[in-house]
C-alpha cells in the first residue's frame, strides 16, 4: 500500500478535538479521498484507474477525506455493498475546485440570504457538502466534525476520470487494522496519516464554516 500511515494514537494527539476541520492526506499535488463500493464497482476502478462499468454517473457520489469516517460508514468494509475500500488520489487543484463549488445540504442563514436562494443554488451546484460528527475507531461520535462532499453532473464526470491521479484498493489494509479498533488495542492501530487541510481563501473558509485552529 502506498498511503503514508502512522499509529492512530500518535495522530489523534495532534488532531483538533473540536470544530470543523478537513482532515486529509495530501501533498502539493494531490489529495486522498475515500469511497466504499461493492466488488463489481470497486475492483473495476482499482484495476482500470478510473470509474466505469457499473459505476453510475446519474446519481450523487459522496467522497470523504477522513479514513475513520469512512470506516464508520462502511463498518470497516463489513457492510453489504461497501466491501471494497478505495483510496482515490485526486488532483489538489480539483479538490480545491470542489470546495469552491460546494453548497450545504441544509439552509445556513449566515451564508444564504433566504431559503429560496439556497434552494436555487443547490439546484445549480454540482457539489453538495455537509458536516457530520467524526468518529473514533469504534464508531463512537467525537466532538470534531468531518466533511463529506457529494458530487454529481459535471463534477462527478470529471472526478470519475480526469481528476484521478491514482486509485488504490486498501481493503486488505482495512481488514488487517479492523481487529485493532477496540480502545484496548489502539496502541497497535495504524491508520492513514492525516493532517488539517489548509484553506487560505477567507470567503471559502466562511462558506464552508471551517474552524480556525489555534
Amino acid at each position: 500500500m502506498e498511503l503514508a500511515t502512522e499509529n492512530y494514537l500518535t495522530q489523534v494527539s495532534n488532531w483538533p478535538t473540536t470544530g470543523r476541520h478537513i482532515l486529509a492526506q495530501f501533498d502539493e499535488n494531490s489529495v486522498v479521498v475515500y469511497q466504499a463500493y461493492r466488488p463489481e464497482i470497486g475492483n473495476f476502478a482499482a484495476s482500470k484507474g478510473y470509474f466505469g462499468g457499473e459505476f453510475s454517473l446519474n446519481r450523487m457520489s459522496w467522497i470523504k477525506t477522513n479514513f475513520l469516517w469512512m470506516m464508520y460508514r462502511s463498518g470497516w468494509g463489513s457492510k453489504t455493498g461497501q466491501e471494497i475500500i478505495l483510496a482515490v488520489s485526486i488532483k489538489r487543484t480539483a479538490f480545491d475546485e470542489i470546495l469552491t463549488k460546494g453548497v450545504h445540504s441544509k439552509f445556513i442563514p449566515t451564508i444564504y440570504k433566504t431559503q429560496e436562494e439556497w434552494k436555487e443554488v443547490v439546484k445549480r451546484s454540482p457539489v453538495r457538502l455537509q458536516w457530520d460528527p467524526d468518529h473514533n475507531p469504534m464508531g463512537q461520535k467525537v466532538e470534531r466534525r468531518a466533511i463529506q462532499l457529494g458530487l454529481r453532473g459535471e463534477a462527478l464526470r470529471n472526478y470519475s476520470r480526469d481528476w484521478i491521479v491514482k486509485i488504490e484498493n486498501i481493503t486488505e489494509f482495512v481488514q488487517q487494522q479492523r481487529i485493532y479498533r477496540e480502545p484496548s488495542k489502539w496502541t497497535d492501530l495504524i491508520t492513514p496519516k492525516e493532517n488539517v487541510y489548509p484553506v487560505e481563501n477567507s470567503e471559502i473558509i466562511h462558506k464552508l464554516g471551517l474552524s480556525i485552529r489555534d
